[in-house]
């Protein structure tokens, strides 16, 4: 089938995406969605949803007194210093002079939010949370923009850009059945593709030999807007910064709960206004039960003695050695392992100031909350025979393991996992300017060429939680402006 042509191609339907085709249209731009999954969402789909700005209404009802400007000098203590050396801070205060009008910007299309909420070292409570959580965001954006006649297509991978010598004028795409086509665009292509997580390839040109064989969160997260805007000669920026590789414990099967509720319709109205109400130990509830799912097991259990082994039961490295921890890990049997615990770090982890994960001063989980909440992979026993009988893994080695890690066999155990090393994100992008369009290695603009989310961080550090989704909604919202300024 072919399509008539558009005003602007957009490259990918995850948050950036859908918020670039939603912006454009705003804008009287005729606009299509190339999406190489067969559903929408990218990364932005499978988030907690967390939106971090400052100067909101939200602050504002509350009596909170926030600027843009303290925001960018909260940023500068997230990262290790050496990585917080590399951001781009020009490009990072432009954000977030913009993000509060995102928000607004959300809530206009039907997304809620509830609080603001603390994160230190944020000097002000600055994290909206998404009601009722990530899916919110793609599934009232694509409402959105199949309103505004926006056309997006599902599992039709852009192959190639097409230029006429001067200017991108659209892709080469292969779909479902394998069939090639050409789509042109009359003013821009966007490229929304996400990260580049889980390209191998990537990793090991720019990180370095070693993490290859670790995993990205999102599998889909190719790289493909990147490996398109190089190969019309645009300047890559900080491709070997990731946010990882880090342990994460594998998924549960079992939808988040709030996965379930509705994000449309009168359900969703009746949920916003009773969470609009709702006081803040309830949402520590709510986050507690996300940190299970969803967050990373702390350092410090192994600074304090707990050991890492395979499935065969096997010690494979000095835990306190994060990078190559990871990088051990990921040469594992299917890339997994678990979390050994012996009487004292079962007790020195079930109450504060020790915890297995956290989102910093809104919630912290213990061991108890993981065999609560998370029973799919917390097992506790008293006796490492009944932990070898209960996971499978080999009785015999299992105790010698014990033995010379923890000098004593004695009870009680906690075994925590399978857990994996995982790429969260990267933070390399094509370089970009102010109005989202791409530029080349001599830092000129490759015309028709525009870039948003994670294609589009020029150079920022962005390891606060929420902003990264922030960045992803703000820049796609300022997009469709930009070009129609451009015409």
């Amino acid at each position: 089938m072919e399509h008539k042509q558009p005003d602007v191609i957009v490259v990918g339907a995850g948050g950036s995406g859908l918020a670039a085709a939603v912006s454009c249209a705003e804008h009287h731009l005729t606009t299509v969605v190339l999406e190489a999954c067969e559903q929408t969402g990218g990364t932005t789909g499978i988030a907690v949803g967390s939106f971090t700005a400052a100067g909101t209404t939200f602050q504002r009802k509350q009596g909170i007194v926030d600027t843009a400007e303290q925001h960018q000098i909260d940023l500068t203590e997230f990262a290790p210093a050496d990585i917080e050396a590399r951001n781009n801070p020009t490009h990072r205060a432009f954000f977030v002079r913009h993000a509060a009008d995102t928000i607004d910007w959300l809530q206009s299309h039907g997304i809620q939010f509830v609080g603001p909420a603390a994160e230190p070292p944020n000097t002000q409570p600055r994290m909206h949370n998404v009601v009722p959580g990530a899916k919110a965001y793609i599934a009232r954006l694509q409402l959105a923009a199949r309103k505004h006649g926006v056309e997006i297509l599902p599992r039709a991978t852009v192959e190639h850009l097409k230029t006429d010598g001067k200017r991108v004028t659209g892709v080469q795409y292969c779909n479902a059945a394998g069939d090639q086509h050409t789509l042109y665009a009359k003013h821009a292509v966007i490229l929304a593709a996400g990260d580049y997580a889980n390209n191998p390839a990537l990793i090991k040109r720019f990180k370095g030999p070693g993490y290859e064989n670790i995993d990205g969160i999102n599998p889909n997260a190719t790289g493909l807007g990147h490996l398109l805007a190089e190969s019309v000669n645009a300047k890559l920026v900080n491709m070997d910064i990731t946010y990882g590789p880090e342990l994460r414990f594998i998924a549960t099967a079992r939808r988040p709960f709030q996965q379930w509720l509705p994000v449309t319709g009168p359900l969703a109205k009746l949920q916003n206004w009773i969470a609009s109400l709702l006081p803040q130990w309830v949402f520590r509830k709510i986050i507690k039960r996300l940190l299970v799912t969803w967050q990373h097991p702390e350092d410090a259990l192994f600074d304090h003695g707990a050991i890492l082994i395979n499935k065969h039961g096997e010690r494979f490295c000095v835990e306190t050695d994060v990078e190559e921890r990871n990088r051990a890990v990921s040469r594992q049997p299917d890339k997994q392992a678990y979390i050994l615990l012996g009487p004292e770090q079962i007790a020195r982890f079930s109450h504060w100031p020790h915890f297995v994960s956290t989102a910093p001063d809104i919630a912290y989980a213990y061991v108890d909350d993981y065999l609560r909440l998370r029973a799919d992979i917390t097992t506790r026993t008293d006796t490492l025979e009944e932990l070898a009988r209960t996971t499978g893994v080999p009785g015999e080695c299992l105790i010698e393991t014990a033995r010379q890690s923890f000098g004593s066999r004695v009870g009680p155990w906690v075994l925590l996992g399978p857990v994996k090393s995982y790429f969260t994100t990267t933070e390399g992008s094509p370089a970009v300017n102010q109005q989202l369009q791409v530029l080349d290695t001599d830092q000129k603009v490759i015309p028709g060429l525009y870039a948003v989310g994670q294609c589009g961080l020029n150079g920022m550090i962005l390891w606060s939680h929420g902003c990264h989704i922030a960045w992803a909604m703000t820049s796609g919202r300022l997009v469709g402006a930009s070009i129609a300024r451009n015409l």
